[in-house]
């Protein structure tokens, strides 16, 4: 039996057609199946895309719900660090309830799978990947949340926090955070070989932030390029931001891309307006895995994000100046296929036997969809309807 049958949807921007799903998952695309369904939906001939894939935020660490923040913070990256520390030693930031909230409204902009970066260090402990973990078992039929250990204020430069990793990555985080090892913690070898080395030993993938620009960056990036080529961690290993990868000199960043192609590092950017960033297209064209994330939504860091994954395609297309309705996709793909590749996701995609994780959106193209992101928009996960009219179909505390 059908559990649930969407008429008249377009897959990608193609020709209308009805969506079996049994199961959980895609049983057909085409022709209504002649068996009985137990809900049928209208999709009102609305482009049918799978599900988005918020790669990279922190759940722990927003303010939605409380009452608004004033930004007054300095300008540097320590600068934040040092403010959010004090900040969320003030504020009521309880990790469950602010990250059921961003999740819930995740959800509602279409998102079915979320990485999220959750702050290791020696004031919080582990307190925030508690949190976060019961955010995911409650959610567990609403969205997928995957838990990177992240030592926000440094690894090494605050003694304690390594074997705080050590802890969370037992306790369940599925991926080994890192940050700038020149710009913070000062000593790229020893904080790649803490990052890597817990890696190795708790088989568990890779995902560094590296803000680090030009010759720096590139320094840097080359190093983690060596660490994933010797450890056979191709697939496994993600870096953050890299804007170094849009500095201005060709002849810095393109054996860059080169030997990230090659090692099979994927490459995550929000497409932030205030720094360089990867070059979208040319990642493409040298088949490095890109996908895309909000960062921070409405935090001490900053009062932005509203946890659209679609409208993070729009300002990706914004900022790689993608104009051509050809080349509007590849910012969607970024959204998509991209994260769900970079995270490594089994049985994404539309396609029968894929999970039902389904977005209904009202555009006449795909490059429609990116452009003007409209809502809103009806999600479906594992064939279940958990967000209609921009709101989800679940409460949260």
């Amino acid at each position: 039996m059908t559990d649930l049958l969407i008429r008249n949807v377009r897959p990608m921007g193609g020709a209308p057609v009805s969506i079996s799903v049994a199961g959980g998952r895609i049983a057909a695309i085409g022709a209504p199946s002649p068996g009985p369904a137990a809900r049928a939906l209208d999709g009102g001939g609305r482009i049918a895309l799978p599900g988005l894939i918020e790669a990279h935020t922190h759940l722990d660490k927003n303010l939605l719900g409380m009452p608004w923040y004033r930004n007054a913070v300095g300008p540097t990256l320590t600068d934040r660090i040092a403010n959010e520390r004090a900040e969320r030693a003030r504020l009521p930031i309880d990790a469950r309830r602010q990250s059921a909230r961003q999740a819930a409204l995740s959800v509602a902009h279409g998102t079915t799978h979320i990485r999220s970066h959750v702050d290791i260090d020696t004031e919080t402990g582990v307190s925030g990947i508690e949190g976060v973990m019961a955010t995911r078992a409650a959610l567990a039929d609403v969205v997928g949340i995957d838990i990177v250990a992240f030592p926000q204020s440094g690894l090494l430069i605050r003694p304690g926090t390594l074997a705080l990793m050590e802890q969370a990555l037992r306790l369940g985080a599925e991926t080994v955070g890192g940050l700038d090892p020149c710009g913070i913690d000062r000593d790229p070898k020893g904080h790649l070989d803490a990052v890597f080395g817990l890696a190795e030993r708790f088989r568990r993938g890779v995902d560094i932030h590296l803000h680090e620009a030009g010759e720096l960056g590139a320094f840097s990036m080359e190093l983690i390029v060596e660490r994933t080529r010797a450890l056979g961690m191709a697939g496994r290993v993600m870096v953050s931001h890299a804007f170094c990868l849009g500095a201005p000199d060709p002849a810095l960043v393109e054996p860059l891309i080169e030997a990230i192609a090659a090692a099979g590092i994927a490459i995550m950017t929000t497409g932030t307006p205030s720094r360089p960033v990867p070059p979208l297209k040319r990642l493409a064209e040298a088949g490095v895995t890109v996908c895309a994330g909000s960062d921070g939504i409405r935090d001490t860091w900053g009062p932005y994000g509203n946890a659209d994954m679609l409208e993070r395609a729009t300002l990706l297309g914004l900022r790689n100046n993608l104009r051509h309705d050809d080349d509007l996709p590849l910012a969607l793909a970024a959204c998509t296929t991209g994260g769900a590749a970079a995270l490594g996701l089994s049985g994404y995609g539309l396609a029968p036997g894929c999970h039902a994780d389904i977005v209904l959106v009202e555009a006449e193209t795909l490059a429609e969809a990116v452009a003007q992101h409209p809502a809103p928009r009806t999600v479906i996960r594992r064939g279940r309807v958990v967000a209609e009219a921009g709101a989800a179909c679940f409460e949260v505390s």
